[in-house]
C-alpha cells in the first residue's frame, strides 16, 4: 500500500500562474519550477491532471466589456487555455514526465480530444494529463472544468493553485489589511459567507459530490508538492 495520503488530485493553475510577476504572457522560469515539482508528485506514485486557465493571454470578461459579443470571447479563453497546456506539456516532457494534452474542442492537430475513459488510463500509466480549453462551453470557468474533471476522474481532492493568496480570506488580503485567513471551512460555508474559493457552481459541485478542496499560493516554495503529500498548507475545504 502507497503511504500517499492521496491516490489522484488535480490541479487547477490559473493564467496568472503562468505569467509570474509579467504582465501578460508567460514566465519560462516559473513554469519550470511549476514543472519541477509536477514531475516530483509523479515519481512519488501520485496520478495528477491538470486544468489551465488563460487570464495570462486573454480576458474574456474585459473583451466583453469592450463589446465582445461573450460566446466568442469565451471561446478565444479557450484557445488561451490550449496555448498554456502546450507549453506545460512541452517543459513537463523536457523534465522526462510522459505528458499528454486533452482539449473538451475539436484541435487534433496539437492534442488529443477530452475522452474520460482514456484520460483515467493515461492516469493509470503514470502519465501526467493536462485538461484544456475548458468544459468546451462558453458561459462555464476553468474553474467550474476542474471541478468536473475531478470528479470525472475520481481524483481524492482538487488542489486551488493561487497566485499570490496563500488561502481562503475573509476579504481580499491585498486590498485589506484586516482580512481573516480560515485555515479551515466547509463548501456551505464557503458559499454562504460568499468567500472566492472559486465560482459558485464549481464549488456547489465539489459539495455535493464531497470533493476536498485545498487553496494555496502556488509560488510559495514546493507548494504544489506540499499540498499533494497532505501537509497542511493554505486552507482547506471539504464536508466536514
Amino acid at each position: 500500500m502507497s503511504a500517499n495520503k492521496y491516490k489522484r488530485l488535480l490541479l487547477k493553475l490559473s493564467g496568472e500562474a503562468f505569467r509570474g510577476e509579467k504582465e501578460f504572457g508567460i514566465d519560462t522560469a516559473v513554469l519550470s519550477g511549476i514543472a519541477k515539482q509536477i514531475k516530483n508528485v509523479v515519481e512519488k506514485g501520485i496520478g495528477i491532471a491538470i486544468v489551465v486557465g488563460g487570464g495570462n493571454i486573454w480576458r474574456g470578461a474585459e473583451a466583453e466589456k469592450n463589446g465582445m459579443d461573450r460566446v466568442t470571447a469565451d471561446y478565444a479563453g479557450m484557445l488561451a487555455t490550449v496555448i498554456n497546456a502546450l507549453s506545460l506539456q512541452d517543459v513537463l516532457e523536457r523534465e522526462g514526465v510522459t505528458t499528454r494534452t486533452q482539449t473538451a474542442i475539436s484541435i487534433q492537430q496539437v492534442a488529443e480530444p477530452y475522452i474520460r475513459r482514456r484520460a483515467i488510463r493515461h492516469l493509470e500509466k503514470g502519465r501526467a494529463i493536462i485538461f484544456a480549453a475548458g468544459t468546451g462551453n462558453p458561459y462555464m470557468t476553468t474553474d467550474t472544468a476542474a471541478a468536473l474533471r475531478a470528479i470525472e476522474i475520481g481524483a481524492d481532492v482538487l488542489l486551488m493553485a493561487k497566485n499570490n493568496v496563500d488561502g481562503v480570506y475573509s476579504a481580499d488580503p491585498n486590498k485589506n489589511h484586516n482580512a481573516k485567513k480560515f485555515d479551515k471551512l466547509t463548501h456551505f460555508e464557503a458559499l454562504n459567507l460568499r468567500l472566492e474559493v472559486m465560482d459558485t457552481t464549481a464549488l456547489s459541485l465539489c459539495m455535493e459530490n464531497n470533493l476536498p478542496i485545498i487553496v494555496f499560493d502556488v509560488g510559495a516554495p514546493r507548494s504544489i508538492e506540499r499540498a499533494a503529500m497532505g501537509e497542511s498548507i493554505g486552507t482547506l475545504v471539504n464536508s466536514e
